[in-house]
């Protein structure tokens, strides 16, 4: 059993026992239970609002590594005709507080019938229902942190 205590940042060259792959409500818990495919069990014990990101390493405490991997999971995709369409959506879905990804071309959030709906009559984008990774930007979780800096939070750093 593998209790994995610590983040760190992606590095490809590490060298990890395995993947870990988590959906992005599953890469927002710091404890958690997991079952890996190859029958072993790994534990998260994670400083409290730890959010994984697609990439990261998780340490255990006898160094073992494992490497996050945004987990393919029902999303809807949106996509625009004009980049201010999908601006206006991005607008309109974070009013709404809803954990979201943005890049330049597509948005992405959970499935959700109603905002499915708000967005194809209303906002006039194509929404398309797919398994695709979900990566929301940092701080989507998190509504009492609005700050405008990329340090994750996390005060209690040991290197």
């Amino acid at each position: 059993m593998v209790v994995l205590t610590r983040r760190l940042a992606p590095d490809s060259q590490a060298a990890v026992i395995g993947i870990l792959p988590l959906t992005a409500d599953e890469r927002t818990r710091s404890r958690y239970r997991h079952d890996l495919p190859d029958g072993s069990v790994v534990f998260l014990q994670l400083p409290r609002g730890t959010v994984l990101q697609d990439g990261d390493l998780l340490q255990a405490d006898d160094g073992q590594q494992l490497r996050v991997s945004a987990k393919p999971e029902p999303v809807l995709t949106v996509t625009a005709a004009t980049p201010l369409a999908l601006m206006l959506a991005t607008y309109h879905l974070g009013n709404r507080h809803v954990p979201l990804e943005v890049t330049d071309h597509y948005l992405r959030l959970a499935p959700d019938s109603v905002l499915q709906a708000m967005l194809v009559e209303q906002l006039q984008v194509q929404v398309k229902e797919e398994m695709a990774p979900f990566c929301p930007q940092a701080g989507a979780y998190q509504h009492h942190a609005h700050t405008h800096d990329d340090h994750r939070h996390d005060h209690h750093h040991h290197h």
